[in-house]
């Protein structure tokens, strides 16, 4: 009991610091590729390669968090709900944009994993690239993917849409608050969602309705894609 408390304490020390010292950086040069998801991350699988502690033993410790992680992403029902007669009236918009957006995305993996000719496991692990992580797990796991690849190919993805995506927009001079969340909701999951949020509380309810949508069309595309693949 008292290793698991020790255990405890320091795993959740290690996350802490690592999160303060992520959002410092970030902070400091306001660089969208040193966004704190990545930062974190780089800096938890340091600490822990020079302490030499087991992966298991660190996830054991930070129950905690998935515990967060959940209660944060519930909350993301509440900007929704205060903006539910705007999703409304724009329904037909977002269905019409997040549907084929999410399609033409699996379509395009297809074909340039076909032109790359890159296995059919490959193939599978980049597929759901585009929704939000726990859902892209499943599916990748449902297709037989490989689940590391699956959340490499799913960070590179948000982070590259969240660099590239709102330089474009701006470029393009889509001003937008509807097509401005819909696109990093569509593109960069959650993180996109999030940075939608800073241009508004409207645009941050498109970006996570857009996430929520990408995600209930990849999984009704999951036993098409079984049947094709498996």
């Amino acid at each position: 009991m008292e290793k698991w408390i020790e255990s405890l304490f320091i795993c959740t020390g290690i996350t802490l610091l690592s999160y303060i010292v992520g959002v410092r950086v970030f902070q400091k040069f306001s660089k969208p590729w040193l966004n704190p998801l990545y930062t974190v991350t780089v800096f938890i699988i340091s600490v822990l390669s020079l302490l030499h502690m087991n992966m298991k033993i660190y996830t054991s410790g930070t129950g905690i968090f998935s515990l967060l992680l959940g209660t944060a992403t519930v909350s993301l029902a509440v900007p929704l709900y205060k903006q539910i007669l705007l999703i409304k009236k724009y329904l037909p918009v977002i269905l019409s944009a997040v549907f084929p957006g999410t399609v033409l995305g699996v379509a395009s993996i297809v074909l340039l994993t076909k032109a790359l000719h890159l296995n059919q496991k490959i193939m599978v692990s980049l597929l759901p690239k585009s929704v939000t992580a726990p859902i892209a797990l499943s599916i990748s796991n449902s297709l037989g993917g490989i689940p590391s690849l699956t959340v490499l190919f799913v960070f590179t993805s948000a982070i590259f849409s969240l660099i590239i995506g709102p330089l474009l927009l701006k470029h393009v001079r889509i001003k937008s608050g509807v097509a401005k969340g819909l696109a990093l909701g569509t593109s960069a999951q959650a993180i996109g969602a999030n940075r939608a949020f800073e241009w508004g509380e409207f645009e941050g309810a498109m970006g996570s309705i857009a996430m929520i949508i990408a995600g209930v069309v990849m999984s009704l595309l999951t036993p098409l894609l079984i049947m094709l693949y498996l």
